[in-house]
């Protein structure tokens, strides 16, 4: 139990003398800098994200719309129609071009 209570004791006082040096290293930096955070998660999209197909061939009337092929240069949508099964195809670029309905 006392060495329990050495090492919790050592590990606060470690934690609590951190905390200064942070705060000095801040403030010295002056209010004329900015701090920006990004998400480490968040990553551009270059060509056609496969939702954004997917919207957009529902929009033109596809039902059911799944992503059939997708390569460098084209996406391949496949869904229902009124009169049966359809495909749009789209540019791999940003904001999914129609190429062929």
């Amino acid at each position: 139990m006392t060495h329990f209570l050495a090492k919790a004791s050592l590990a606060a006082l470690l934690a609590l003398s951190a905390i200064p040096v942070t705060a000095s290293t801040a403030a010295a930096a002056g209010p004329q800098t900015s701090l920006v955070v990004e998400a480490q998660y968040h990553r551009p999209i270059r060509g056609c994200s496969p939702m954004h197909a997917v919207r957009k061939a529902r929009e033109f009337g596809l039902r059911d719309a799944r992503i059939t092929r997708m390569s460098k240069r084209v996406v391949v949508v496949a869904g229902r129609e009124r009169r049966g099964w359809d495909r749009i195809t789209f540019a791999n670029v940003r904001g999914c071009p129609l190429i062929r309905r």
